[in-house]
This record gives structure tokens, C-alpha cells and sequence, in this order.
């Protein structure tokens, strides 16, 4: 009669230990039909599920892997696993499959509870937990701002996917933690092309109001500014009565304002580990090409869309040549740069803070809002407020440990 038996193993983790296992499991020739292993602080959790159809062979394996056990200071346990649960195991693995990432400056116990209460609330159970965070020195200071990552892997369906969104954004609201849910697809692991909007994105301005400050029309452009980022104005109508207010403006105190600009927490840090990946990046900007280019040589992006600003005889006009870049725009262009790219939308990802985003946001594979505000936080498909920009590569999968290779 068929056997199959999940051998578990507990203990210290040393060099040749793997290899000393699977030496007795061959010996006796025992098929191999699931195996898993993590090390935490140099302890060793390793599950292996075997099978065989010679009782005898199974019986003098585990006597030897007993012994083995021993000789190398692990704990070893044996259960066997009944025809039915292993068929419910092969029948689960072709469920949809989650990631759910937790961000924060800290995380604590606190906060892992009350993500996995959300987690368990949607009936999903926890196959693995993953730091993607590097290793905290209790001694010394990194060169990073503080954050701390966990990667929760998923099995099973999920209930309600608004009820679960609204979870996660509540708890962001209350415990400074940042909580992403994302279907674990092959586009999940494949993106390859990440479009940035620019202003209080990848900078910390709004260039329109820095313009407006040096033309003497701060306030009434900041008024308009903030109702169209909250969505309550439509961007199209807010823009063009925003850089009207700008006709007259010497024009040569643009370098003046692009010195100035701050590029945001984590920006560099996250387009060189994107560009020495191999991804492709962009700006699809409602502010203004000049400052975009500015940014693309200071930053290393591979293409800018923004707005051009008419200026005549050294002076701003008020006015925009062409199109203008809004919410429909910015989507369109993402479409066209990942046909030019020959890849999915799905393989794309978005990042920005305004409604205008939100077209972008939506349509790309991971859309991320960027400390938006909350019209947009409630829409985009995932939000991060907690850390820098390049708390991005979190939800991209990646490790810290590999990241400094980058």
C-alpha cells in the first residue's frame, strides 16, 4: 500500500545537512512530493513529504533518518497523510494565490495582528512569511530612513475584495501601515515598465505653484491647485485658468525654480535600482516638460510626457502648446508606451497622488497612489504613505539583500 508521510525537521541549520537527507531518502529510493525550508537566526524549518509503495523501504528510511536526526541536533516528527488530504492539497494548488505586503517605518506585533486578522477574515490561510526588509542593526544607523517589510503568501479565494480594500486603508489610517493585496500572478513578478506622474510624486512641488509664487499669483494658483488635485475641479478647465495666471513671467527664472526642486525621499534610490534591473521608466506629467527633462537627466528616466509652456520674447505667455496632459492623456500614453514596449498593461505599473492619476493608476497592471490624497488612496488599486518612493520595490517583490547588488 502506498505511504506518504510529511517528515518535519527542527533544529540548528548547518552546511550538508540538506544533502545528507536526501542521500537516505534515495537510498531507499522514496518518491519526493513536496519540500520546503526556512532559516531564521540560524534555525532550520524543513518539511519534506515523501511517498513510497515498499512498507519496508519507508520503515528502515525513517529509522535511518532518525538516527541522522540526532547525529546533526534536529528534531525530527513523522505524520502520515491520508490519500484524501493529499488530493485536497493538489486540488488547492490551482487556487488563486495572493501577496499581501505590510510597510511601515516599524512593524510590530500590533500591526502584524491586526493585518492577518484582515487576512483570516477573508478566509485565506498564510503559507509564508517573508521579510523583505533588510537586517536591523540595533547599533548602528542605516544610511535609509526606518521601514520594515513582510511578505504574507496567500492560499485560497478571497470573499470580498472592497470589503478587504477598505480594511486595509482603515488600518493604514489608524497604525502608520501600509497594506497591499496583490493577486501572486507570473505579470506580478514581470513588470517591466514603471511610469511616475512628477509633481508631488518624484518631487515634493507643485511646479505650477513655484511659477506662481515668482509671477506674484501664489494664493489664488495654490487655491485652484489644491480643489483640481482633490478632483473637485475638472484638470483640463483648473490648468488652463492656472497658467493664464502666469502670462507675464520672465521666463528665465526657470533653472532658478528647477534648482530648487527636492526630489523625493527614496526617488534616486528607487529609479537606479529600476534602471540597473533592466525596467523602463517614465514621467507622464500635467506639469511642465521643461522640469520634466530637468528631472529625466537628474534621475536617469528613459522618456518624459508634459506639458510645454508657451513663451514668447523671454516672456510666459499663459498659455500650453498642444495637448494638454491630463488624466485621459497620461492613460493613453501609458497604452501606447507599453505597445511600443510590446508588453501587457498588466506588466506595467503607475505611481502617482492626484485624481488625474487615476486613469493611469487604473489601467495599469499595479497602480500605486503615492501619499495621495484620499479620493485618490480609495481608488488606486494599492496606496503607500508610510515610508519613501522606494517602498515601491517592495511591492515589486524585492529584497533589500538583493537590492544592494543592484
Amino acid at each position: 500500500m502506498r505511504e506518504i508521510i510529511l517528515i518535519s525537521f527542527l533544529g540548528p541549520d548547518q552546511p550538508n545537512q540538506f544533502t545528507r537527507l536526501m542521500q537516505v531518502l534515495s537510498v531507499h529510493s522514496l518518491q519526493i512530493l513536496d519540500v520546503g525550508q526556512a532559516v531564521i537566526h540560524n534555525q532550520l524549518t524543513l518539511g519534506i513529504v515523501v511517498a513510497s509503495d515498499n512498507e519496508t523501504a519507508t520503515a528502515l528510511a525513517m529509522k535511518e533518518i532518525l538516527i541522522l536526526a540526532h547525529d546533526i541536533g534536529l528534531t525530527v516528527r513523522f505524520k502520515p497523510i491520508s490519500y484524501a488530504e493529499y488530493d485536497q492539497w493538489v486540488r488547492e494548488g490551482g487556487r488563486t494565490r495572493y501577496i499581501v505586503t505590510a510597510l511601515a517605518p516599524e512593524l510590530t506585533a500590533a500591526h502584524l495582528q491586526a493585518v492577518t486578522k484582515i487576512v483570516s477574515s477573508q478566509g485565506f490561510n498564510i503559507e509564508t512569511v517573508t521579510r523583505l526588509s533588510g537586517r536591523l542593526d540595533l547599533d548602528q544607523h542605516s544610511i535609509f530612513p526606518p521601514r520594515a517589510c513582510i511578505q504574507f503568501g496567500l492560499s485560497g479565494q478571497m470573499l470580498d475584495a472592497q470589503a478587504m480594500r477598505a480594511a486595509c486603508l482603515s488600518l493604514s489610517g489608524e497604525l502608520n501601515v501600509d497594506v497591499a493585496v496583490q493577486e501572486d500572478n507570473a505579470y506580478r513578478r514581470n513588470r517591466r515598465l514603471v511610469c511616475f506622474d512628477m509633481d508631488s510624486t518624484l518631487i515634493e512641488q507643485e511646479v505650477i505653484d513655484e511659477l506662481a509664487l515668482e509671477a506674484g499669483v501664489g494664493p489664488q494658483v495654490a487655491e485652484i491647485t489644491e480643489r483640481a488635485m482633490l478632483g473637485e475641479l475638472d484638470f483640463q478647465q483648473s490648468f488652463r485658468a492656472r497658467v493664464a495666471l502666469l502670462k507675464g513671467l520672465d521666463a528665465s527664472v526657470l533653472p532658478k525654480i528647477a534648482e530648487r526642486l527636492t526630489v523625493t525621499e527614496g526617488a534616486e534610490r528607487l529609479i537606479s535600482t529600476l534602471k540597473a534591473l533592466g525596467y523602463k521608466t517614465a514621467i507622464l506629467s500635467g506639469g511642465f516638460q521643461y522640469f520634466a527633462e530637468y528631472l529625466q537627466a537628474k534621475l536617469g528616466i528613459d522618456e518624459v510626457h508634459a506639458n510645454i509652456l508657451d513663451v514668447q520674447d523671454g516672456l510666459v505667455t499663459g498659455e500650453v502648446k498642444g495637448a494638454i496632459v491630463d488624466g485621459a492623456r497620461k492613460a493613453e500614453l501609458l497604452r501606447q508606451l507599453a505597445e511600443k514596449m510590446g508588453i501587457s498593461l498588466e506588466q506595467a505599473m503607475a505611481v502617482g497622488d492626484g485624481a488625474n492619476d487615476l486613469p493611469m493608476l487604473s489601467i495599469a497592471g499595479l497602480g500605486v497612489a503615492y501619499r495621495a490624497k484620499p479620493l485618490v488612496r480609495q481608488n488606486a488599486n494599492q496606496a503607500i504613505s508610510s515610508v519613501g518612493l522606494d517602498g515601491v520595490l517592495y511591492l515589486l517583490g524585492m529584497h533589500d539583500k538583493d537590492l544592494n547588488r543592484a
